[in-house]
C-alpha cells in the first residue's frame, strides 16, 4: 500500500510538470508559470499535510525522489555560478564595459549592500522589540537542544574576525580553489580574479593588439557557451519551483511552526519592511517600483523556494540586465550580494536573536549604546557570509560570539528554520539587485528605456519554448 502511495504521489508532481510544460509550449508566460508552480506546490504541500505525517515514510520516499527535481535544478545552477562570475565579469572588461569609474561602481555597490544590511538590522532590532521577543519564550525541545549543542561543538573556538582580517580573507590565494566554491567568500576570488584578468587584458591590448584580439575572440566565444548553457538552466524554473515548494511543504513541522509563529510574523514583518525600503530607494532615484517587482518577481521566486542566493545568481544577473543595468555591474553587484550584505541573513536575522538573547545574560536590548554596537558589529559581520542554506547560522554565530552571547540558543529555531529563510533569501536577491539599480542610475549608466520597456522581462528572450 505504501509504495502505491509513494507512486501516485510522484505521479501527480509529475502530471503537474508535464501541464506546466505544455503551457511552455503554448507561450504562457515564464512569470505566470513559475507562479503557478509556487501555488501548486503549496497546495499540493498542504494536500499532503492533511493526509499524512511529515515524517511518514510515504512521505519521505516519495519526497526522496520529487527532491531530485528540486535540488537538480538548484544544483545545475550551483553548477554554473561559479563559470558565470569569472567570464561574464572578464568579458566585461573585454568589451570595454567597466573601464571607465570602476573604483566607483565597486565602492558603490559594497557601500550600498552594507548600508542597505545596517538598516536591515534596525529593522530586525525593531521588530523583536515590538513583537517583544525573548529567548527564554522559545520552547526547547530534543531537537532543539540537540542543535544548540551542535552548534556550540562545531563552532567551539571560533571568534569573530576583525575587520582587517575579513578583508584578507576576501583576496584569493588560489583562484583554482575558489573556482570550486570552497571557501565561504570564493564569490569575492573570483571576482578579483577575474578584475585582475581583465586588468591584463587591457595593458596587452595597448602593447600586443594581436594577443589581446586572440584572448578576446576565446573569451567571447565561451561567454556565448556559458550564457547558452544559463538559458538552458533557467527554462527548468517552473519545475525546479514546483518540485521544492511540494517538498517543503510537505515535510514542514506545522505544530512547531504554530507553536513559533509569533517569531514567524515578526520575521515576515521585518522582511516585508526591509523589502519596501529597496523599494523606496528605486522611487528615490526616479525609477518606477512596480516595474521593478514585475521584472524581478521570477527570481525572487525562484529565491524564495530555493533558499540559495548562489542558486539564483544567473537569474539575478539575467534580470538586472532586463532592467537596464550594464552587464558588468550587474555581475559585480551579483556576485559581491553572495558573500557580502546579505539584508536577511546577515542583517535581520542576528539581530533578531541578539535582542532576544540579550535579556539571557543580563543586558538591556533597549541600551542604545548596545543597539549601535550591534548594528555596527552586524555589518562588519556580514563580509563573508556564504549565499548557501545555513549562511544565516554562520551570520548569527559570528554575531553572538562578538557580543560574548551564548551560541546555542540560536539552536531554538530549527523547527522553523527553513519558511523564515525562504523569506530571507528572496530579500536577499532583492538587496543585491537594488545595489546593481541604484550604481548604475548613480554613475548614468543605467538604461532607462530598458527598464521601463515591459518586453524586456526575463520570459522574453530565450525562455519560452
Amino acid at each position: 500500500m505504501d509504495l502505491f502511495l509513494t507512486l501516485l504521489i510522484i505521479a501527480i508532481v509529475l502530471a503537474v510538470a508535464g501541464l506546466l510544460f505544455y503551457m511552455q509550449k503554448k507561450h504562457v508566460s515564464f512569470s505566470i508559470r513559475v507562479l503557478l508552480a509556487l501555488g501548486a506546490g503549496v497546495v499540493y504541500g498542504l494536500l499532503l499535510q492533511f493526509f499524512f505525517a511529515p515524517d511518514s515514510s510515504v512521505i519521505q520516499q516519495s519526497m526522496d525522489w520529487v527532491n531530485i527535481l528540486g535540488t537538480g535544478y538548484v544544483r545545475f545552477l550551483q553548477m554554473i555560478v561559479m563559470p558565470l562570475i569569472f567570464i561574464s565579469i572578464l568579458s566585461a572588461f573585454t568589451r570595454m564595459t567597466l573601464t571607465k569609474n570602476l573604483g566607483k561602481i565597486s565602492a558603490l555597490i559594497l557601500g550600498t549592500l552594507i548600508a542597505t544590511t545596517a538598516i536591515a538590522a534596525t529593522i530586525g532590532i525593531t521588530a523583536s522589540s515590538v513583537f517583544q521577543l525573548e529567548a527564554i519564550d522559545i520552547p526547547a525541545g530534543e531537537a532543539e537542544l540537540s542543535r544548540g549543542d551542535a552548534l556550540e561543538e562545531s563552532y567551539a573556538g571560533m571568534e569573530a574576525a576583525t575587520l582587517p582580517q575579513q578583508i584578507v580573507e576576501l583576496i584569493p590565494a588560489n583562484p583554482f580553489l575558489d573556482l570550486t566554491g570552497e571557501r565561504p567568500t570564493s564569490a569575492i576570488g573570483v571576482v578579483i580574479f577575474s578584475a585582475f584578468l581583465g586588468v591584463a587584458y587591457l595593458g596587452v591590448r595597448r602593447k600586443q593588439p594581436e594577443a589581446a584580439d586572440t584572448f578576446k575572440g576565446i573569451v567571447d566565444a565561451l561567454y556565448a557557451i556559458i550564457m547558452r548553457v544559463v538559458t538552458l538552466i533557467l527554462r527548468l524554473t517552473p519545475y525546479g519551483v514546483l518540485a521544492i515548494m511540494t517538498r517543503t511543504v510537505a515535510t514542514s513541522d506545522l505544530q512547531a511552526i504554530s507553536t513559533l509563529g509569533t517569531f514567524v510574523l515578526a520575521s515576515y514583518a521585518a522582511l516585508i519592511v526591509m523589502f519596501v525600503i529597496h523599494l523606496i530607494i528605486l522611487a528615490a532615484t526616479g525609477l518606477s517600483p512596480i516595474t521593478y517587482v514585475k521584472k524581478a518577481f521570477p527570481v525572487l521566486a525562484f529565491a524564495f523556494t530555493s533558499r540559495t542566493s548562489a542558486g539564483a545568481l544567473p537569474m539575478n544577473i539575467q534580470t538586472q540586465k532586463k532592467l537596464g543595468v550594464p552587464e558588468g555591474i550587474a555581475n559585480f553587484a551579483g556576485s559581491f550580494g553572495l558573500s557580502i550584505g546579505q539584508n536577511g541573513c546577515a542583517g535581520i536575522y542576528p539581530a533578531m536573536l541578539a535582542i532576544m538573547i540579550a535579556p539571557t545574560v543580563g543586558q538591556n536590548p533597549l541600551e542604545p549604546t548596545f543597539i549601535l554596537l550591534l548594528i555596527v558589529v552586524i555589518a562588519i559581520s556580514s563580509f563573508g557570509v556564504a549565499g548557501v542554506g545555513g549562511g544565516a547560522t554562520f551570520a548569527a554565530i559570528l554575531v553572538l560570539s562578538a557580543l560574548d552571547f551564548p551560541i546555542a540558543l540560536a539552536g531554538l529555531l530549527i523547527s522553523i528554520e527553513p519558511l523564515i529563510d525562504m523569506g530571507r533569501t528572496a530579500l536577499n536577491v532583492s538587496g543585491s539587485m537594488v545595489s546593481g539599480i541604484f550604481t548604475s542610475k548613480v554613475t548614468g549608466s543605467l538604461d532607462k528605456e530598458v527598464f521601463s520597456d515591459p518586453n524586456e522581462q526575463l520570459d522574453t528572450q530565450d525562455m519560452q519554448g
